[in-house]
């Protein structure tokens, strides 16, 4: 089912689809996902194992969740739905995944001699959603209880917040990260609408603490407030709360400030088709960097 692509194709493909969103006043990554499903309330796309997908695959699946009605978070090839004891239905139409790989091909330098060079290229495969298959094991279609009553604050997120070790001063009106004194500021619990809200902004907060210098000291060459490096940033860090909400289970509403943003996002995906790519990618690792500062399940047993 695979197929190798030029990377310009999926790049353009990908990015103009993202462009067309934001146009609409849409952010294609923001509450792309139905709360119907046993795996969670809010999920990334799962491949039919369980293990949840990355970087800009993130995107492209929930865009396609989102335009077809889907509500299962899981994802599989043909062969892994024969696999599993299912079958597609006639007639539905698969989604496009990529991964990236290399080529390995022997050339000849300028002193005559052969060398190996590797070159890149994507990769891309076609999925169907669970909901497109019939006869899969039962979790696969189970669909959620009636959630509880949201508790005045989100233990799991308070838990995992606290975790990282950042420190975040509370108190003021805004929302930041301050780089160079290393701390994030946060309004009073009870300036925000509810407590999702609280969450994800923190969550936003937090993708952006992961790119000081003793961490994945990314740059994205911002120079200073409103430039396509500032943007790319705020990309990052927008895409970042998404994704980590879904690890979460948090269904915030969308953030009336992050409108600003739409216009500086425009600019840099319309003159770089790789920027989608690069930011999914970058909000991908911040959340893993959170994650793994997260207490193991020994370390709890103690």
């Amino acid at each position: 089912m695979g197929s190798t692509v030029k990377k310009g194709d999926v790049y353009s493909r990908v990015t103009d689809k993202i462009v067309a969103d934001l146009e609409a006043g849409v952010r294609p990554w923001f509450k792309p996902w139905n709360a119907e499903h046993a795996a969670g309330r809010v999920s990334r796309p799962l491949r039919h194992n369980g293990t949840p997908y990355n970087g800009i695959n993130i995107l492209m699946l929930w865009a396609s969740a989102e335009d077809s009605g889907y509500h299962c978070p899981y994802w599989m090839t043909f062969r892994q739905a024969k696999e599993l004891g299912g079958f597609v239905r006639k007639g539905e139409k698969g989604s496009p995944v990529v991964f990236a790989n290399t080529l390995k091909k022997t050339e000849t330098d300028e002193d005559g001699q052969e060398v190996e060079a590797e070159i890149p290229y994507l990769k891309e495969y076609t999925v169907f959603n669970a909901c497109q298959v019939e006869g899969l094991p039962e979790h696969f279609y189970a669909l959620a209880e009636k959630p509880a009553e949201t508790l005045e604050r989100i233990e799991q997120a308070d838990k995992f917040f606290a975790a990282t070790g950042a420190e975040i001063r509370n108190g003021g009106t805004q929302a930041y990260y301050a780089i160079g004194d290393d701390y994030i500021r946060m309004p009073p619990f009870e300036c925000f609408r509810d407590a999702e809200s609280h969450a994800a902004t923190l969550a936003h907060e937090l993708t952006h603490w992961t790119r000081h210098s003793s961490r994945l000291d990314r740059e994205l060459g911002r120079k200073k407030w409103g430039d396509e490096g500032y943007a790319m940033e705020e990309l990052v860090a927008e895409l970042g709360s998404a994704f980590l909400c879904a690890d979460l289970a948090i269904t915030p509403e969308v953030r009336g400030d992050h409108a600003d943003y739409i216009g500086g996002w425009l600019k840099v995906l319309k003159e770089d088709k790789r920027a989608i790519f690069s930011a999914a990618s970058y909000a991908s690792k911040a959340v893993e960097y959170l994650h793994a500062l997260q207490p193991t399940p020994e370390a709890n047993g103690r």
